[in-house]
């Protein structure tokens, strides 16, 4: 069998948007009527998504998927790092835990990993009109091309075109391109058919002369300028960097409702945040280290962790500690999210030393629970009636540990019959190891009800999603030369 057409879309660097434009393009060529995949070779981000046979990938390519009308699939992404420390991450291959590796280790053998990225190509591939390919970081990163399997390495080995993306709205798009060109060897430069501009605002012709300069210095023809588009913030975010940008500022609209967040050094599955802070009269605040948690917030929720108890000395060593006892005592709420759910129990146990040495380390002690990390760690969706609201919902849950106790008998929410997670005898406290549960609208605004004045019913947060798919597609498809796009993948 020929292999399916495929393109690959690399970037200058990290954060030019390489995901959102493979997602509006999945959407587009969808919207086509052609039948298209996603896939990322390797991806580095602790916001994960679970798959139905129980796997995780980025949750970059979970929206891609959901771009395509599909669902996700472990082989969309093969290898994922997840970083527990500054020099080293989980790496997840195929959908599963493979080992920890500090960077230098992962550096020399993450070779060993292309025939699984390459299996794992070839799998999406099958059945499908088109491929579209997400890189990571950048091939001008040429130190790293020996043994590379996320950029060039993987295109070379899978025969893939490229088109290279350049962020303008960062400055020095012009050297950032024409560097890449540089510095590539001469068959790495022959793998990219063309280029674009991404993240353009005012008047896109007055790049003209940069495009001609661009493609006179490199030989590659330009595919397209693509304005900002705005509403990419109504999107899951992939990287953690662009939490402070999207959290809700504060006072922003007089919020009746005013949610702090501890900014913690290894936060993860953050998306959990996104339907709570585009309810209209709600606040959401990244709090960044050296800040205290403001007293008059109505909740402080406590994120997932890829790392619970090095994040909990974090807390600690903020002092944000002593602040969530004294929003407690002047009665607000507290609600913790997977790894913050462990930490506001008795006890987190590690014997093993999946974390760090092995050992037992104090939690916050707000949730008559202890939680025991095993090396068997949880990757389920998860749907079903919830018994608060009467309607069906939806969430997932990415975990190491069981955690048990008295406040346990008072599950958080009730999914047909299976309980999760405990709340304190007053309610005010509460914890839960499942995500995505705040995209239910209605399960959403009953919450918020608890915290105060309950916001206008104006979010429906799934079909805003859609919506921002589809006005991203429509952009792409006004500004890039799509025509050609889907030529130069169909002449692989």
């Amino acid at each position: 069998m020929s292999p399916p057409p495929a393109i690959m879309i690399q970037g200058t660097g990290s954060n030019v948007g390489k995901s959102l434009l493979v997602a509006g393009l999945c959407r587009h060529f969808a919207r086509a009527g052609l039948v298209v995949r996603p896939f990322k070779p390797q991806n580095m981000s602790n916001n994960a998504a679970a798959t139905a046979d129980g796997g995780e990938i980025g949750r970059a390519q979970a929206l891609q998927a959901r771009a395509c009308g599909i669902a996700p699939s472990v082989h969309m992404n093969p290898v994922l790092l997840k970083p527990e420390s500054e020099t080293g991450a989980q790496v997840i291959v195929q959908g599963r835990r493979f080992a920890t590796m500090r960077a230098r280790e992962y550096g020399t053998r993450k070779g060993e990993l292309l025939a699984a990225v390459l299996e794992s190509f070839a799998l999406v591939g099958e059945g499908a009109d088109l491929v579209l390919v997400e890189g990571a970081g950048s091939p001008a990163e040429v130190n790293l091309r020996p043994r590379d399997i996320a950029n060039m390495g993987f295109a070379s080995a899978a025969d893939v075109p490229v088109i290279l993306a350049g962020d303008i709205d960062r400055g020095g798009v012009i050297a950032s391109l024409v560097g890449c060109h540089a510095v590539l060897d001469a068959a790495d430069r022959a793998m990219i058919r063309g280029y674009l501009i991404n993240k353009m605002r005012g008047d896109a012709s007055l790049f003209d002369d940069g495009l001609a300069i661009i493609t006179r210095m490199t030989g590659w023809p330009s595919l397209g300028v693509v304005p900002h588009f705005a509403r990419a913030s109504d999107l899951p975010a992939e990287d953690s960097v662009d939490l402070d940008s999207r959290a809700s500022a504060p006072g922003e609209a007089s919020p009746t409702i005013r949610i702090a967040v501890p900014r913690l050094p290894r936060i993860a599955n953050f998306d959990d945040l996104d339907p709570l802070r585009m309810e209209q009269g709600v606040s959401v605040e990244m709090i960044a280290p050296g800040r205290p948690l403001p007293r008059d917030a109505h909740l402080i929720l406590l994120p997932g962790s890829k790392a619970t108890i090095a994040d909990l000395a974090a807390l600690r060593a903020e002092g944000w500690d002593v602040d969530i006892k004294a929003h407690v005592r002047h009665g607000g709420h507290v609600l913790g999210v997977c790894g913050g759910y462990q930490m506001l129990g008795r006890t987190i146990a590690d014997p093993d030393g999946l974390e760090g040495p092995p050992g037992t380390v104090e939690g916050l002690g707000l949730l008559d629970v202890a939680t025991l990390l095993t090396p068997d760690k949880r990757v389920t969706p998860r749907a079903g009636l919830c018994d608060l609201t009467g309607e069906t919902i939806s969430g997932y849950e990415i975990h190491l540990g069981r955690t048990t106790g008295a406040d346990a008998t008072r599950p958080f929410v009730v999914l047909d019959a299976a309980p999760d997670g405990a709340s304190s005898a007053d309610g005010l406290i509460a914890g839960t190891y499942l995500h995505g549960l705040f995209s239910a609208d209605g399960f959403r605004r009953r919450y918020l009800s608890t915290l105060g004045t309950a916001p206008q019913a104006s979010l429906a947060y799934e079909a805003r999603i859609e919506a921002t798919l589809n006005a991203l597609a429509d952009h792409l498809a006004a500004h890039l030369d799509t025509a050609r796009i889907l030529e130069i993948a169909r002449a692989r």
